[in-house]
């Protein structure tokens, strides 16, 4: 898990099945400071409902994220699980 700033938000015209109806957030990594960004900026499956601006936590946890959009079979790597208050 790491944490990451909320840059934006990402729209697809075509979507894994697996990701219909979820929203797509645009997150920069961020290192150990809580400020510095950490490498390119990934995408991530919003999960709490986050906006831009605020601080989430990510994971790449491949077994929450299929249980998360009930498929074993999706593409997706990253999720917003967290927002810090």
């Amino acid at each position: 898990m790491q944490w990451a700033r909320v840059v934006g938000t990402a729209t697809a015209t075509m979507k894994h099945a697996s990701m219909q109806g979820q929203k797509l957030l645009v997150v920069q990594p961020l290192q150990v400071d809580e400020a510095t960004p950490d490498g390119e900026p990934l995408l991530a499956v919003d999960t709490v409902g986050a906006g831009t601006g605020e601080d989430v936590l990510i994971t790449s946890d491949g077994r929450f994220t299929q249980e998360w959009l009930g498929s074993k079979q999706t593409p997706v790597r990253w999720s917003a699980i967290g927002i810090r208050d």
